[in-house]
């Protein structure tokens, strides 16, 4: 029963910052990383920051400088700082956390679990 909430998504001017946050609720055996991805029309989805457990952080080329990925272990909660945004960041934004969760009397097989989607669009 593991489900997760993107909130924070908006419209904002070129320039402008916005900040999403992630909640995820259920009884969790592990959590290996919590991250954001995005997928823009007519575009993959791509990885854009994830943030492990052992508290390594990585970014896409795209967003390294203008975003910063935070976690809350303890809350399960992941936000993304987005400053300097641009045109090129509008996209639906993807809540993702990679773990286990407990089935039954035992923990699940690792997988990746993913939010609704948040739409975030960068426009004047």
């Amino acid at each position: 029963q593991v489900q997760l909430v993107e909130s924070g998504g908006g419209l904002v001017q070129p320039g402008g910052s916005l900040r999403l946050s992630c909640a995820a609720s259920g009884s969790f055996f592990s959590i290996n990383a919590m991250g954001w991805y995005r997928q823009a029309p007519g575009k993959q989805r791509e990885l854009v920051a994830v943030a492990t457990s052992e508290g390594s952080t990585n970014y896409a080329d795209s967003v390294k400088g203008r975003f910063t990925i935070s976690r809350d272990n303890a809350k399960t909660t992941v936000d993304l700082q987005m400053n300097s945004l641009k045109p090129e960041d509008t996209a639906v934004y993807y809540c993702n956390l990679e773990g286990a969760s407990w089935g039954g009397f035992s923990p699940t097989r690792r997988r990746a679990y993913w939010g609704q989607g948040t739409q975030v669009t960068v426009s004047s």
